[in-house]
C-alpha cells in the first residue's frame, strides 16, 4: 500500500540548496537565458546570490540587503547597472554572441 502525501506536506523546492559549484551555476543561469522568459533572469541572479550568501553579495555589490531581495524577485525588472552589478559581485560574466540562422535567438551566454 502506498502512502498518499498531500500538496501542502511537500517541502518547498529551494533551487539555492542546488547551486553547489560554478559549474552548476553556470548551467542553471545558461538555461534560464536560453529560455527568454522576461523576469527570469533577476529570479535566476536571486537564487544564485541566496546560494552564495545574499549578505556577502549585497556587500560585494554595494547594494542594500533589502534593495537586492527586491530587485531580484520574479517578477522584478531590474536595471541593467543592478544586473551588471551583481553578476560582478557573483563572479559571473554575460556576453553576446551573434548566432548562425536556425540556432536559438538567444544572444547571452555565461561564463563563471
Amino acid at each position: 500500500m502506498t502512502k498518499k502525501i498531500k500538496i501542502d506536506e511537500l517541502p518547498e523546492f529551494d533551487m539555492a540548496q542546488h547551486l553547489n559549484t560554478d559549474e552548476d551555476i553556470a548551467q542553471y543561469l545558461s538555461q534560464v537565458l536560453e529560455d527568454e522568459e522576461p523576469g527570469e533572469l533577476a529570479a535566476a541572479l536571486g537564487h544564485i546570490a541566496k546560494a552564495r550568501g545574499m549578505t556577502e553579495i549585497a556587500r560585494a555589490s554595494g547594494i542594500k540587503r533589502e534593495a537586492l531581495y527586491r530587485a531580484l524577485r520574479p517578477e522584478a525588472h531590474p536595471r541593467l547597472d543592478t544586473i551588471q552589478r551583481v553578476c560582478r559581485a557573483l563572479g559571473i560574466t554575460l556576453t553576446a554572441k551573434v548566432s548562425k540562422p536556425g540556432e536559438p535567438t538567444s544572444t547571452e551566454s555565461v561564463h563563471p
